[in-house]
């Protein structure tokens, strides 16, 4: 029996608000517009594929939403929170919102690993035994804890990447922004690193990822957004990269699932949704049109 009032109907459960959101961003950079009146949300718990050709302004758009850049119009908010362009709005984002650049270079700055991925948390004003646990679980995390004590200059690109992220992760925040994470790593430091992505979903993080790659969108995540002429077009992953109009105008091409299965007869039927996405998803297609 519910705790409601006999004889009415059920409670209908208030809606969850965006984990990220924005509405209206104008960016530039000095010159013509980068963002018009840009809009995205990001579902609390969710994987975003952010896509767009070079100059689009998916780094322009990351940055507004982190703080790292102040829009010249429009509105961010986490949890249904508009967040405040001050310093102490500024802190309270960081804390919520964290990015990672797509040239780690650009994020690593200490010595060695340990004190480069402990330098946000100690800003939070951590005792010494809750930063050494931060550290220590974000390194775990991105597979590098036997990296712990070494310099930062004697480690891979790929390593200084998960070293990066790791950097982010010990601020354990809502919302994880990253841009291009897996260019310029091989296809095990690409698996590696989405295993890790995986942990964080599984923890409760929602992730943001800004990537070139769109047979990569269509495997991983469960909503995708485009930034064309500066406006953003978002929706359910298979949905949206099955649009052959935005993908032109956006420079991209359909993902090569979808391109085969249409290639090959079996995406006439069915929603969007039902589209396939690996290569499994290929041959389950293929067997079923036999069967008929």
């Amino acid at each position: 029996m519910g705790d409601g009032v006999p004889g009415s109907a059920p409670a209908t459960p208030a809606p969850v608000a965006p984990a990220l959101s924005a509405v209206g961003l104008e960016a530039d950079h000095g010159g013509p517009p980068v963002l018009r009146q840009a809009t995205i949300e990001v579902p609390a718990g969710s994987r975003m594929a952010l896509l767009g050709a070079n100059g689009s302004g998916k780094t322009t758009l990351l940055r507004c939403l982190s703080g790292a850049l102040a829009p010249t119009a429009g509105t961010v908010c986490v949890a249904g929170q508009a967040m405040q362009t001050s310093r102490s709005g500024l802190r309270r984002r960081r804390r919520l919102v964290q990015l990672v650049l797509q040239d780690p270079d650009d994020q690593l700055f200490s010595a060695d690993v340990t004190q480069d991925v402990s330098f946000g948390p100690m800003n939070l004003g951590l005792s010494e035994a809750e930063v050494q646990d931060r550290v220590a679980q974000a390194l775990s995390l991105l597979g590098i804890s036997h990296l712990a004590d070494r310099p930062t200059h004697h480690l891979s690109y790929g390593e200084r990447k998960r070293v990066a992220t790791a950097g982010a992760v010990a601020m354990r925040p809502q919302v994880l922004l990253l841009d291009e994470p897996t260019a310029g790593l091989d296809p095990v430091g690409v698996h590696e690193m989405l295993d890790s992505l995986e942990q964080l979903l599984a923890g409760g993080t929602t992730v943001l990822l800004a990537t070139h790659d769109v047979d990569l969108a269509l495997a991983w995540a469960d909503h995708a957004a485009v930034v064309l002429d500066g406006r953003v077009h978002q929706g359910p992953a298979p949905r949206l990269l099955a649009d052959a109009e935005l993908l032109r105008a956006a420079r991209l091409h359909r993902p090569w699932p979808l391109e085969l299965a249409a290639r090959l007869g079996l995406s006439r039927h069915g929603p969007p949704e039902a589209a396939p996405r690996h290569l499994d998803d290929i041959v389950a297609l293929l067997q079923g049109s036999r069967k008929l």
